[in-house]
């Protein structure tokens, strides 16, 4: 993101408050999606010459069926910089997720899950990464595969993922909803690729170097990967350590060929 959009994301996080109290995370998903279909009330809401109360009026006429919550954020977002209409509505986005997170203490588990569960089965893939594919479609088959298995709020969450993936694939958008939900609830996600399964040991060794590093709780969750050969690949948040024997190869094919 652009440090305009930054700045007003960091802003807004901070003031959210109790905002899921209010049911206010599903509802500014939802508002996300329809920002997402119709460019020039972003462009109306991202003005810079506009003012503060023309927006906030726009908001509660378009969006008047959402909660007094939605509404308001909705309107204090506005109020601020962006630095880009894009950015306006992924910010929009984070801050569902972020209110999401705040009604439900499993949900960083159950989006792991279902992204688990798409990346095992590639037809599963193909068929919720489709373009082709209408937006309806997906999201029935997302919801037949997650119904009365993940909470209302993880339904809610994947399935408007599904429906909006702006460039994303489904999994690592579902893993990018875990990591902003772990942040919210106050400990970072980590993502380590292995060739082979860790003891539970060696997991937690690795949960405590990591979280000396975080200065933080860290959850580790584990992805094995024959095709690394061997070592270990950790990802948490934009920081990528890749010490597998498949990266030390390729740096090495790339020095002979230089």
């Amino acid at each position: 993101m652009g440090s305009a959009s930054r700045e007003s994301l960091a802003a807004l996080r901070a003031n959210l408050g109790s905002a899921a109290d209010q049911g206010v995370g599903t509802s500014l998903l939802g508002a996300a999606g329809e920002l997402e279909k119709a460019p020039a009330l972003v462009a109306a809401l991202v003005d810079a010459s506009a003012s503060a109360d023309a927006k906030s009026a726009l908001v509660a006429r378009v969006f008047a069926q959402l909660p007094a919550g939605s509404q308001s954020i909705l309107g204090a977002a506005s109020a601020l910089g962006w630095s880009s209409s894009d950015e306006f509505v992924a910010g929009i986005e984070e801050l569902g997720l972020r209110a999401a997170a705040q009604s439900s203490n499993e949900i960083v588990d159950e989006l792991l899950a279902i992204a688990g569960v798409i990346d095992s089965d590639h037809e599963l893939e193909l068929n919720l990464g489709s373009k082709l594919a209408p937006a309806a479609d997906k999201v029935a088959l997302l919801r037949r595969l997650v119904e009365g298995k993940v909470s209302e709020t993880a339904t809610a969450v994947a399935t408007h993922l599904a429906a909006f993936p702006r460039g994303r694939r489904l999994g690592a958008a579902l893993r990018e909803a875990a990591r902003i939900a772990a942040d919210q609830a106050g400990f970072e996600l980590a993502t380590v690729t292995v060739a082979g399964a860790l003891s539970s040991s060696q997991q937690s060794r690795l949960a405590s170097i990591l979280e000396a590093t975080a200065g933080r709780p860290v959850k580790v969750t584990t992805v094995t990967d024959a095709t690394i050969i061997g070592g270990i690949r950790i990802q948490m948040a934009d920081d990528i350590i890749d010490g597998s024997v498949q990266a030390r190869l390729d740096d090495l094919r790339q020095r002979l060929a230089a």
